[in-house]
């Protein structure tokens, strides 16, 4: 970092650009990192989600991982993801979701990348602080294991909360 923010003639808004781009890069390349896709219903945020394992599968060299509730995406994600119906485990809150990822990944240390479909709808729960929660341990458990999580959200996306918009592109 220090050597991108060296210069004199280099302002303030020029730094804290470069540093932006620095940070973008390193998440992208190294840090694992939690991301949410948000949209009414209907809004084509499953599609978007097939796509983004689509391009996992292509990028990615460990174990991916799909929980959704029901079998809507079990023809259209690729057999290399595992695709697990939540509803076969009786996953009803943010805990039991926490408890499970880690069982997952207990089970297998190979898994980069965990993608849920519907989030409030697999915990059946839209409370802000039980949410806000499990989005910081999911970033938590992101960095210490270096598996990143991609979720869909059936939510209006203009004006997010400020614990959901940070983890948003």
């Amino acid at each position: 970092i220090a050597s991108c923010l060296v210069g004199s003639e280099m302002c303030i808004r020029d730094r804290y650009k470069t540093l932006r781009l620095w940070l973008r890069r390193v998440q992208k390349e190294e840090c694992p990192m939690v991301n949410i896709v948000m949209g009414p219903e209907g809004s084509g945020k499953t599609k978007l989600l097939i796509d983004a394992i689509s391009r996992a599968l292509k990028t990615e060299s460990g174990s991916m991982v799909c929980i959704e509730k029901g079998h809507t995406l079990r023809y259209d994600v690729d057999h290399r993801v595992r695709l697990i119906d939540a509803s076969e485990y009786s996953i009803k809150s943010y805990t039991l979701l926490q408890g499970f990822i880690s069982g997952l990944h207990a089970g297998n240390f190979d898994i980069t990348h965990i993608f849920i479909d519907n989030l409030y709808n697999l915990s059946r729960s839209k409370d802000p602080v039980e949410t806000e929660n499990f989005l910081d341990w999911c970033n938590l458990f992101s960095a210490e294991n270096k598996v990143a999580f991609t979720f869909t959200i059936a939510d209006d996306p203009s004006n997010p909360p400020e614990y959901i918009a940070r983890y948003m592109d």
